[in-house]
């Protein structure tokens, strides 16, 4: 599953450069596939979009930091546990209980980010 940041982030901003995956997102700011990727052309969201890596996507939060789950992947392949969970000083970075996925699901979103 993709990992999420609960409301009661305090912005400390200490997640977003752990993501090797560059997922995490200050709230408010757009965001893009290819930020931090390898991937160039279009990608196909989970949602069934194809968007071109290089467009600029709406934010997922206004008030805090977000991770886009289609860039997550609980930092499989990368570490042992995701590093934004890991670092994060109030625990709001916690599994989406909406968006369970399977390892090799994760594997294979890393796979399409990192070419």
């Amino acid at each position: 599953m993709a990992i999420i940041i609960t409301d009661e982030c305090i912005n400390c901003g200490a997640c977003e450069p752990e993501c090797p995956n560059n997922a995490i997102y200050e709230g408010g700011v757009e965001w893009k596939v290819a930020d931090g990727t390898a991937i160039s052309g279009t990608y196909k969201l989970e949602d069934g979009r194809s968007v071109n890596v290089q467009e600029e996507q709406e934010p997922v939060a206004e008030d805090f930091y977000y991770i886009v789950p289609d860039k997550c992947t609980e930092c499989v392949g990368f570490h042992e546990e995701p590093q934004c969970a890991a670092v994060c000083p109030v625990d709001c970075c916690v599994p989406d209980p909406e968006r369970v996925e399977s390892k090799e699901k994760l594997l294979a979103r890393k796979s399409l980010l990192h070419v």
